[in-house]
């Protein structure tokens, strides 16, 4: 039976069993009995009443952009739309209607993201990598590992709807080899096989990262770049914000990312009073600040909500390490240092030596403290790249765990350290 579930784990991610030194399977076991795993998972997500309710609060853009979708669904209409809107506007929330929407019907909708942290923030929601298999080496031919007899080409063909959120921090090549491998598993011709895909980000935002690009490979790598966007432009829906518990917040960070607030002196901004914090003594300035975005952490340092629900981002790495040092102090019990290896994998040019690796500061680790995930290590469950956690217990090579954000908060999880995992 356990041999019988892994084979159908590693089918969904496009593996077989025989390729790994297991067991062999007898043969009074029937694979098919199992089903599609992909299948299964999909038609096994909750729908939550508020995300049932999402379709009733959505704002006049919002509510334009469903429609118009929905209509796609209704008729059994090819579409690709591209959603775009600064952060804050309400895609997320948008995603999650429609989402809803369409599980309810019976039907199937996929959600990804480029970002594992956005993907955690959708029901069901997996990163674009690990749903479509896409390389992580792309060339302008790639095509993504996915079998036409697999569970995940099956679950692609009986999509209704594919939501790809972030899709602008994707890589053209990303998104042709998709494009490419939907119109060899479909067999149809269409843009992603004649699929409803719904795309979204903001442009405002970085571009895909290269590895010491130039500017030039930095910008031939983006989705603007590609067929796809004249397509997409021609169905490109735009929203705007959405109701929020600080509007005039809200608009005035919009206006930064818009370029539209009034500069001073030359290229400078002014931030308003209300988003300031007054110091005077610059040698207790960390203090002030963390006493001002954590105020009473003394009484909350087990609150997980209390945790996370309060950041303080800084430009420098050595801020950070100097904030951080000051934060977990105030935690109490004793610490906690667990040791990696001193060796980078894949670095044929030698660009971090062991000298560096071991001039990297040691991060200390407190029960209660928040840590981040940053590999992809189970995305059905929410273990994904930027879900973050607080720290519930340290072993020897373990580290217990509890989910803090996303569908999957509150769901405790063990890291055990081994070569692949080393923290």
């Amino acid at each position: 039976m356990v041999l019988t579930e892994i084979s159908v784990l590693l089918q969904s991610m496009g593996k077989n069993i025989n390729e790994f030194d297991l067991p062999k399977i007898t043969d009074d076991v029937n694979l098919q009995d199992a089903g599609c795993h992909e299948l299964q998972e999909e038609y096994g997500i909750v729908l939550e009443p508020e995300h049932l309710s999402a379709k009733d609060s959505l704002n006049p853009d919002q509510k334009n952009v469903f429609d118009e979708i929905m209509m796609h669904v209704d008729n059994d209409l090819p579409g690709v739309f591209f959603i775009d809107g600064p952060g804050g506007t309400g895609k997320t929330f948008l995603y999650i209607a429609l989402l809803a929407e369409i599980r309810s019907r019976g039907l199937i909708a996929l959600a990804t993201a480029s970002l594992g942290a956005a993907a955690n923030n959708m029901p069901g929601g997996r990163t674009a990598h690990s749903r479509f298999q896409i390389p992580l080496n792309l060339e302008n031919n790639s095509m993504c590992n996915i079998k036409k007899q697999s569970g995940a080409a099956k679950l692609i063909r009986s999509a209704k709807v594919i939501i790809w959120d972030e899709a602008s921090m994707a890589k053209r090549q990303a998104i042709k080899a998709v494009d490419r491998t939907f119109q060899d598993i479909i067999g149809v011709s269409l843009p992603f096989g004649g699929k409803i895909m719904v795309m979204g980000g903001d442009f405002r935002q970085v571009f895909p990262v290269i590895k010491r690009g130039t500017r030039a490979q930095i910008v031939d790598s983006s989705v603007r770049m590609s067929p796809l966007w004249s397509l997409t432009k021609k169905m490109r829906l735009t929203i705007n914000m959405r109701a929020l518990k600080d509007p005039w917040f809200s608009k005035f960070l919009l206006r930064v990312g818009d370029g539209t607030e009034e500069p001073i002196e030359g290229n400078y901004i002014r931030i308003p009073d209300d988003m300031t914090i007054q110091c005077n003594d610059r040698e207790n300035a960390i203090k002030e600040l963390i006493h001002a975005i954590f105020p009473s952490i003394e009484d909350n340092v087990y609150s997980s909500d209390y945790i996370i629900s309060r950041a303080i981002l800084s430009t420098k790495n050595e801020s950070v390490d100097e904030i951080n040092n000051q934060m977990i102090e105030i935690f109490q019990g004793e610490e906690k240092v667990y040791y990696s290896f001193d060796e980078a994998e894949d670095d044929q040019r030698n660009f971090y030596p062991v000298e560096f690796l071991n001039s990297l500061n040691i991060s200390r680790l407190k029960i209660g403290c928040p840590i981040i995930l940053l590999r992809n290590i189970d995305p059905s469950h929410g273990l994904c790249n930027g879900t973050r956690f607080i720290c519930k217990g340290f072993m020897r090579n373990v580290i217990d765990a509890e989910i803090a954000v996303g569908q999957h908060a509150g769901k405790r999880v063990f890291f055990a350290k081994n070569p692949s995992n080393p923290f």
